[in-house]
């Protein structure tokens, strides 16, 4: 039984009762293979919502205290998921966004941007701890949720899941990590390309680019999971200097990411009726594959 079957089957009161009260987070322990798994479930639309976002904190902190407790012991890896069918993320609640652009309140457009980005770096440098991060694709990551999926150390995606950034059709721009990460894996150019076409690629053309790691098959993204997990565990100590290295060699620094959320939220009041119309529409495409 693969470790999502598991999760299913799971008692989510088992947890204790942090985990209980999660509405839109589930998680989940493989004690054999020390991984923490968390699948997100995000309603009413499988986007960042607030309250996904708080609880995304709230248990990547309790996992950086047991982390600290045990010296790194208890996880090996982190494996960020989707309990949505078809879907991994759809990105920002545009909802709210709307709101706050009609209210013009930039204070909490950009403090929505930075809560996003205090995740994503603490999961891009795997909590500063030794652990590696990883997103398990196996539906649509769109706009924050293809963002998201970029800052882990490890990327695996199914064949024919459709991932990209198509903020440009309501006339904003992706501004939680995505140009800082893909312009470190594919290029500025090619960045820059991505985010202002707003095209949606399929895995197996990002694998082509070099922007995710491993392309499996369809249903077998678990399974490439685990024989990565086999693979490092014949060479750990390649596999852990290769990760430090990494670190080394792209380095992204918490003020540059700040800063572009604050070009964001700016942005983000410059929007016009006719966007924000526009933005309305993808709502309703949000709501449909929800349902």
């Amino acid at each position: 039984m693969n470790a999502l079957a598991q999760l299913k089957e799971f008692d989510e009161a088992s947890y204790g009762d942090r985990a209980a009260q999660y509405s839109q987070l589930h998680t989940y322990y493989d004690e054999k293979y020390k991984i923490g798994w968390f699948l997100m479930d995000g309603a009413p639309r499988p986007c960042f919502t607030p309250t996904l976002l708080n609880e995304l904190s709230d248990y990547l902190t309790t996992v950086k205290v047991e982390l600290d407790e045990t010296n790194d012991q208890k996880y090996d890896y982190l494996v960020v998921g989707s309990k949505v069918d078809g879907v991994f993320n759809l990105g920002g609640d545009l909802d709210l966004f709307m709101s706050l652009i009609k209210d013009g309140n930039r204070d909490a457009l950009l403090k929505y941007a930075v809560h996003c980005v205090d995740i994503l770096y603490a999961n891009m440098f795997h909590f500063d701890a030794d652990v590696t991060t990883v997103s398990l694709i196996q539906g649509d990551a769109l706009g924050g949720g293809f963002e998201a999926s970029l800052s882990s150390n490890l990327i695996i995606a199914e064949r024919g899941v459709k991932m990209g950034l198509p903020e440009v059709i309501f006339n904003l721009f992706p501004g939680m990590g995505a140009y800082s990460i893909l312009s470190r894996k594919v290029g500025p150019a090619q960045a820059e390309k991505m985010i202002m076409s707003g095209k949606l690629y399929t895995a197996e053309e990002l694998y082509e680019m070099g922007a995710i790691d491993i392309l499996a098959e369809k249903g077998e993204g678990e399974l490439a999971l685990y024989k990565y997990i086999k693979n490092a565990r014949r060479s750990p100590n390649s596999f852990k200097a290769m990760a430090k290295v990494k670190d080394i060699c792209n380095p992204i620094s918490y003020e540059e990411l700040v800063s572009i959320a604050n070009v964001w939220a700016d942005a983000a009041l410059n929007l016009t009726p006719k966007d924000l119309k526009m933005m309305t529409r993808l709502v309703s495409r949000q709501n449909s594959k929800s349902a």
